[in-house]
């Protein structure tokens, strides 16, 4: 053990009178003296150094000289102990030095052992130090981050850069980069994981340090280290951010303790409280027959405490002394816990085992209070780190053990309770996790899945060959060592099911407060803690815990659920479940500081306090919406901080403070909707006015019962019902709450733990592709080149014993994440939100009270079922499927068009739905994040587009044709932002192409960003996707440019021209810019090329030039061909007929780009269409050079300098042409020259004199 371990200070304890003095000497009262004399002798017996005695000859023992005779027997025990261990300087409990200036670093206990980094790389030492001798402690990885563990001297200093190993005197071990430490680094040992625990060890007679994983020596890693007078070693660790550890110096037993070094348990205290145990198992071993004046064994397995007054006064002389012995914690973890799980061995159910039970009675009858309550919090700490920190092996035997006795304890129900309130929900969440291990060898899973497989087919459309028969005996061996697995992690799942319904209990009244309601309100205090983004990290849940425990909570929820269905027939199942709207706005739930659909809850109040009061009875105190300003807010905070004792009922209240300006305080309650400003009616509306209730506000761990679950007249949480919600029951009301949490649960953490778990599954696929790839290179590989038939046999060795390894791992995650029982939990999540959606949609205006985090949910956990739980199991096979992925369509089209509508009806809701989203995504695009928005679009016209595969969305196509053709306005704003959005997505690539082909070509090594790459190649892509949706919407509606009687027409024609000219000119001219960085090939540019950008270009002017009537026709062909930019040579090359003679002599075999090639994309009837267009657009072009007549520089636009002056401004009276003042004035209503307001632009014509 490191350091001496101090017996501790004793605690204060009342004596028990135990005996009278006028009891009579020769009658105890209770059975006779001889009797008694016997039994207390064969409890107590005398030790080996008094030595033996017959019964004829012992001494008569009574209850009177008991206490001394057990105080001679323990005195036996006694050994003089040094505080001051050779070897070692410092104080003998041994904590880290948290005063001498170590910073950065957060203690996650009391006791100074546990800590979390929190900087970049934070350092602390131990507060005593070695300088000869073998020592050791141990170090229990709670994170698998970067970490160095080791020892330093005195003389180290660190920084936020450098921490143990990086000096000359310090030495350390890294096991998430597997290399040791000191100033210089070499590979070294295995990676850690989380649940790991690092033995440090260090010789300072032979001048060694050695490191240990879980018990098994990673060998010397240091040799001939710096030793000798002034020279003495501290243990020492460095953290980076979010790191957690905690040591263990011997204040507890080591779980991996060598024989070699030092290890000094406290001894006394151990032989005395073994003794004692000893003495309590003979009692609970031996019965007394009066009848028969005899002692009699027994099973000490069924001793049930009945009353005998002999045995309860010997049971209590021996808790005098073996109580305090049972607040230490190494005495609980050494002793009470082998000892309580020593009697579950025999195995059976825990119920089977009612000792402990009749134990922990004993204990809360014998025990002060506060020596029986910090007993019970050590032991439950000392389970906690047993069943963190255990190894995994095949069978998981060492979780299954300690589940059993937690469950036993857990059983008990005062023990239950106190736990309950003692223990906050982090600590209990490490219950309901299984580890996932990082080296399957140890985990033994070579030997329960002997076999391992990978798929083998990655394409089926290229792959058709059937499965072959060792292919399927090698598959068939592996699902069925993966069946094993799952049987026996299924074994875990369920005790730890069995603990949390012991947590859920609400019939347990008996002994006060229901378990139930004291879990919730320390459930939602961690739900706060984790919703926190500025969380303190020590109260933190680690998110791969999270999921573990929301699977849990779900199976035990839908079990009180259904049982509740049982003895109320009228109330819902679980399948039916949902969370009412009345949750999210009477304040009867605390939300915190989450934003809800409508905004922040204070604006809510403002704006729907006559929805509430109109369609749930809800009245909000104008005192609670009475504006303030933000230093009103500010000093509210702090003052009633500052006033409010803590506890303390909270009445009245002001507008809370957005998140980003204060964090949630614990205990507090809901700041947002304070129940003291909320009067409720009746819920149901009678013939008299309703009478106006005050509701108290309490904080969440002051909830009771009552609160939670109403009573006659009170409907708890579910006060202020809607009209539209049905009244009837749905369950208990406390499952509500706990539901809720568990949709906010999957929000915070859990749907991103999921998809961090896939990457196990990707790597499978990636190595089995490279394996594969491999072995068909060995099957080429030419007999006369054995050199790369090695390598590539290496390389085989590599990938085959890696997916093996990885093979195995995956059974593992399968088993506990995407089970399918796993998947059935997020499917019945999913329903459950799009239910409480579809309730609260039925509200009305009311909708907009809905925390975001059920919409987020919705999306996500579909997205979790479609993505991370495939292919393992098949989505399509859930029960309801069709049926869901309907209401889903339906919930998120309704909300992103407006989430306070309601439907009429169930004919026509889908009608609304559609129209309501198509009107939504034509908005236009200045007011809101468009390209999310331009992509939706392109996905409806993928069926119609030239060149595209068809993908129909013919019905979404109708309703935009509709909208656009019935609202003028809307359609002239909506393709104005297009336009705009186009004009400036087109013209940041040219600018980014530019910059990237100037650094291409620079004759010095350069390199070119890889993220300005990906943003070039995004800007490509959004500029084709504008080009498609003009595209669909000329298709579509081809009036809103062609028909001139429409105001905009004209102006939107003309823009569009000279957007067509501006990308044709850009992308068809022969070795520009954009030629050169397509032929650059740039890894990020893939998606650069002409043909994307080209075919929209050119669907856009076949709809216009040829598929339009004639005088749509002709008023494009007029537009296109007076726009300045205009060239033939660029509608010539999208079939490559360029002239020739501009590309010059030196590329005449260059090839060049035609539509004609693309003979797998383009139809020929398409073809003919473009090659009419050219020939209409030649002749066109003939005959508009002919006709042009020259135009005075004075008569032309000073704007554009392309068209002759059309338009006078009022009343500013400067002018323009029509094109330019139009397109102005869709933007901004001042003049282009002097900013003066216009009122009109009149038509221009120039004088004649003039």
């Amino acid at each position: 053990m490191f350091a001496h371990i101090s017996g501790g200070t004793a605690l204060s304890r009342r004596n028990y009178r135990l005996a009278s003095d006028t009891d009579k000497p020769k009658v105890t009262g209770i059975v006779s003296e001889k009797l008694l004399s016997d039994y207390l002798h064969h409890v107590f017996p005398a030790s080996s150094k008094q030595g033996p005695a017959s019964a004829a000859y012992r001494k008569t023992l009574t209850f009177q000289d008991l206490g001394a005779h057990l105080e001679k027997l323990l005195a036996e025990d006694n050994v003089t102990e040094d505080n001051q261990i050779d070897g070692c300087l410092g104080p003998s409990t041994v904590v880290l030095d948290h005063s001498s200036g170590f910073e950065g670093l957060l203690f996650v206990d009391d006791d100074l052992l546990g800590v979390i980094g929190h900087s970049n790389f934070s350092s602390i030492r131990a507060t005593t130090c070695v300088y000869k001798g073998k020592w050791v402690y141990e170090v229990l990885i709670s994170s698998q981050g970067l970490m160095q563990i080791g020892w330093c001297t005195l003389n180290c200093r660190f920084n936020q850069e450098e921490g143990v190993g990086d000096t000359p005197d310090s030495y350390a071990y890294d096991g998430n980069r597997v290399r040791k430490w000191n100033v210089t680094t070499t590979n070294y040992g295995k990676s850690w994981a989380a649940g790991d625990i690092v033995s440090c060890l260090i010789d300072l007679d032979e001048g060694t340090i050695t490191f240990c994983l879980n018990g098994q020596s990673l060998g010397v890693a240091f040799s001939n280290i710096k030793t000798g007078p002034g020279v003495a070693y501290f243990p020492a660790i460095s953290l980076s951010f979010k790191e957690s550890v905690a040591f263990n110096f011997g204040s507890r037993p080591l779980r991996y303790p060598s024989h070699f070094y030092a290890y000094t348990p406290p001894t006394t205290d151990l032989t005395k409280a073994n003794r004692l145990l000893g003495y309590l198992k003979t009692v609970l071993s031996t019965s007394i027959d009066t009848q028969e004046e005899k002692l009699v064994a027994r099973d000490g397995g069924t001793w049930q405490i009945q009353g005998d007054p002999t045995i309860l006064v010997t049971l209590a002389h021996v808790f005098n002394h073996f109580a305090p012995l049972m607040c230490k914690v190494y005495l609980v973890e050494d002793v009470l816990m082998n000892f309580l799980l020593s009697i579950l061995e025999g195995g059976g159910s825990v119920d089977e085992h009612p000792l402990i039970q009749q134990l922990l009675d004993l204990f809360w009858l014998l025990m002060e209070d506060h020596e029986v309550s910090e007993c019970l919090k050590q032991l439950m700490m000392s389970l906690l780190r047993a069943y963190r920190f255990s190894p995994i092996i095949p069978d998981l035997g060492f979780q299954i053990h300690y589940l059993r006795l937690t469950t036993a304890i857990l059983r008990h129900e005062k023990s239950r309770k106190y736990l309950s309130i003692t223990f906050d929900v982090l600590r209990s969440v490490v219950f309901f996790y299984i580890k996932t291990p990082l080296r399957v060898k140890e985990a033994g899973l070579e030997e329960l899945i002997p076999t391992t497989w990978w798929p083998t087919r990655f394409d089926k459309e290229r792959d058709t060959r059937e499965e072959t028969s060792e292919e399927r005996l090698r598959r068939r061996a592996y699902e069925r060592g993966c069946h094993r697995l799952k049987k026996r992690i299924e074994v875990v799942e369920e005790l730890q099911v069995q603990i949390l319904r012991l947590m859920l209990n609400n019939k347990d009244k008996g002994t006060g407060e229901a378990s139930r309601y004291i879990f919730l309100n320390k459930f939602r205090k961690f739900l706060q803690e984790n919703a926190s983004n500025r969380g303190n990290p020590t109260v933190l849940c680690p998110p791969e815990y999270m999921v573990c425990f929301l699977h849990r909570l779900i199976t035990a929820i839908r079990s009180y659920w259904d049982e509740g269905k049982r003895r109320s027939p009228g109330s819902i199942s679980s399948e039916d479940a949902y969370v009412p709207p009345q949750l999210f706005y009477n304040g009867k739930v605390d939300y915190f500081d989450l934003q809800r659909l409508g905004g922040l809850l204070s604006h809510l109040k403002k704006t729907l306090k006559d929805d509430l009061a109109a369609k749930a009875n809800i009245i909000i105190d104008p005192a609670e919406i009475q504006a303030t300003s933000m230093d009103d807010l500010d000093e509210d905070e702090e003052t009633g901080a500052a006033q409010r004792p803590s506890g303390a009922v909270a009445m009245g209240g002001a507008l809370a403070r957005p998140s980003w300006l204060s964090s949630p305080t614990l205990g507090r309650a809901n700041r947002f909707l304070s129940t003291a400003a909320v009067s409720l009616m009746t819920p149901r509306r009678p013939l008299a006015p309703p009478e106006k209730v005050k509701i108290r506000t309490l904080a969440v761990e002051h909830r009771t019962e009552e609160d939670i679950e109403g009573s006659h007249g009170n409907d708890g949480l579910l006060l202020g019902r809607p009209f539209e919600e049905p009244d009837q029951p749905i369950t208990e009301k406390s499952l509500l709450e706990i539901l809720d949490g568990v949709v906010m649960m999957y929000n915070l953490s859990v749907h991103q733990q999921l998809g961090k778990m896939v990457v196990v599954s990707d790597d499978v696929h990636e190595y089995a592709i490279a394996l594969k790839d491999t072995d068909e290179k060995i099957a080429r590989c030419p007999s006369r080149r054995p050199d790369i038939l090695e390598e590539l046999q290496k390389s085989q060795k590599v990938f085959a014993e890696k997916l093996n390894h990885l093979s195995r791992r995956l059974a593992w995650i399968n088993a506990t994440i995407y089970s399918k029982e796993k998947m059935l939990d997020v499917y019945w999540l999913l329903q459950v939100c799009i239910r409480t959606i579809e309730h609260a949609d039925s509200t009305g205006s009311l909708f907009a009270f809905m925390p975001e985090f059920y919409l987020n949910v919705v999306m996500n956990s579909y997205s979790a079922l479609k993505n991370y739980f495939s292919p393992s199991n098949c989505m399509e096979e859930l029960p309801g499927y069709e049926d869901t992925l309907a209401q889903l369509a339906a919930i998120l089209a309704k909300h992103f068009a407006d989430p306070r509508i309601v439907g009429t009806g169930k004919n026509t809701i889908a009608l609304h739905i559609r129209m309501a989203m198509m009107r939504n995504l034509l908005a236009p695009y200045e007011q809101r994040p468009w390209a999310q928005t331009n992509w939706i679009l392109v996905r409806l016209w993928r069926v119609r587009c030239i060149y595209f595969t068809p993908c129909p969305s013919l019905l979404l196509q109708r309703h935009m044709a509709e909208l656009l053709s019935q609202d003028k306005d809307m359609a002239a704003s909506f393709l104005n932002s297009v336009l705009n959005q186009l004009n400036w997505a087109f013209s940041e690539f040219i600018g980014m192409i530019q910059e990237i082909q100037q650094a291409a070509e620079r004759p010095e090594r350069n390199f070119v960003d890889t993220r300005q790459l990906k943003v070039c190649a995004t800007c490509f892509d959004l500029s084709v996707s504008l080009l498609r949706v003009l595209e669909m919407t000329i298709t579509l509606v081809p009036e809103i440019f062609l028909d001139w009687t429409r105001p905009s027409a004209e102006l939107l024609l003309r823009r569009l021209a000279q957007l067509l000219n501006q990308v044709l000119n850009r992308v068809t001219a022969e070795r520009n810019l954009f030629d050169r960085v397509v032929n650059l090939r740039l890894p990020g540019l893939e998606s650069v090329d002409h043909y994307p950008i080209l075919v929209a270009v050119t669907g856009i002017l076949v709809r216009i030039l040829v598929d339009s009537n004639k005088q749509g026709i002709s008023r494009a062909a007029s537009v296109l061909l007076s726009d300045p930019c205009f060239q033939l040579r660029s509608i010539q090359y999208l079939l490559g007929e360029g002239d020739a003679g501009d590309a010059g002599a030196a590329s005449a075999d260059r090839k060049h780009f035609s539509l004609h090639a693309y003979t797998d994309y383009i139809s020929t009837e398409e073809e003919q269409k473009v090659e009419q267009m050219l020939t209409f657009l030649t002749e066109e072009s003939k005959q508009a050079a002919a006709s042009t007549a020259p135009t005075s520089e004075d008569d032309l636009c000073p704007i554009c300098y392309a068209h002759s002056i059309s338009a006078i401004f009022k009343p500013c009276s400067h002018k323009s042409c029509k094109a330019c003042i139009n397109q102005h004035l869709m933007n901004n209503k001042d003049c282009f020259f002097c900013k003066a307001t216009i009122t009109g632009v009149d038509d221009y014509t120039k004088p004649a004199s003039s």
